[in-house]
């Protein structure tokens, strides 16, 4: 790492802690229900939340209009709607100050010549990444305000995985700076990581239908998807073209999850298998490692957050899991590109 880029590297990794919390955020405010609970969208006066009763009750009567008071929750009071309304609040300023905080110090870096052209092309590439992620978000919750009181869950699977690999990206360009010199490796390695990497994207995309759909509500035993059955047996087919049951249908979804899982799992073995009579770099052992460990945890994390119907801190926890995982999977993918 040379001196000069130290600051830079500072910047684009608290970008991914930023990210990482606005993850995390976002997760609670999904399992909470919490994501139509501000039905209009303000770039600038958004950022302060309702400051007297007065702007509460507007805000109370704004949200009385939508299918989600109309249809769930006609039974809120104020004091419900404030929770919910917290969240998603906090949801939108973090993703405010991220975009704040990338856009001034690239600015200043710019002014300083303290980025070379790669460097700034990569940034300008997060810059367009985060502001269509925040376009996403828009369009996500237009999808709960006309006649359904939910969000689509194809825009919430794109909102999602936008995030992941807006923070996979930053990360990348990150260890680019720290790590400027990379180890040959051979491309069949390099190619099953990829492989991997594309699985895991694949089924994170899946969990957030799952999430959408709130799928993890049913089926929750394992592993048959129905208590003393075969799991093929257990995919309820529902009135709809066959494949759209896969990516439309609670029960296809879940079957598709969970299957996805299995694979992840036997290429992250495999990865570690096909590396362990190899002469690596220490930085390469430690990141096939921790991909295990990491694939691993989060595999119990699915299963108990299955198996007790998505309590909120587990399914905030597995969440969490994807991230890591996928942060220690860009990371090994990173020590073996040439």
């Amino acid at each position: 790492m040379k001196k000069e880029n130290k600051s830079v590297i500072i910047w684009l990794l608290s970008g991914c802690f930023l990210i990482f919390v606005m993850v995390l955020v976002g997760g609670i405010t999904r399992l909470t229900h919490s994501g139509l609970s501000i039905s209009n969208y303000k770039l600038v006066s958004g950022t302060l939340p309702p400051m007297n009763e007065q702007e509460w009750q507007e805000a109370f009567e704004l949200y009385k209009q939508y299918p989600e008071y109309q249809k769930l929750n006609n039974h809120f009071t104020l004091e419900d709607f404030k929770d919910i309304y917290f969240w998603e609040w906090l949801h939108r300023v973090i993703g405010r100050f991220i975009g704040l905080v990338f856009i001034f110090p690239f600015i200043f870096f710019l002014i300083k010549k303290k980025l070379d052209k790669a460097t700034i092309k990569k940034c300008l590439v997060l810059l367009v990444l985060g502001g269509f992620q925040g376009f996403l978000g828009w369009y996500m919750v237009k999808s709960g305000l006309v006649d359904r009181p939910d969000v689509s869950h194809y825009r919430l699977a794109a909102h999602l995985i936008t995030a992941f690999l807006t923070f996979a990206y930053s990360l990348w360009v990150a260890l680019d700076l720290i790590y400027p010199k990379k180890k040959r490796i051979d491309s069949g390695m390099r190619n099953l990581i990829r492989l991997t990497y594309a699985f895991l994207v694949i089924q994170i995309i899946w969990g957030a239908f799952v999430a959408g759909l709130d799928a993890g509500f049913v089926h929750n035993h394992w592993p048959m998807m129905n208590e003393g059955q075969l799991i093929h047996e257990t995919v309820f087919i529902e009135q709809r073209p066959l494949v759209k049951n896969f990516v439309e249908g609670r029960s296809g979804v879940q079957f598709i999850h969970r299957y996805l899982a299995y694979v992840v799992v036997a290429l992250c073995v495999a990865i570690w298998y096909r590396t362990k009579n190899r002469t690596l770099t220490l930085l390469q052992k430690k990141g096939v490692r921790w991909i295990l460990i990491v694939v691993a945890m989060q595999f119990v994390l699915g299963v108990f957050t299955l198996i007790y119907a998505v309590p909120l801190w587990l399914g905030i926890a597995h969440q969490i899991g994807a991230f890591f995982l996928l942060a220690t999977m860009t990371y090994t993918l990173h020590r073996f590109s040439k």
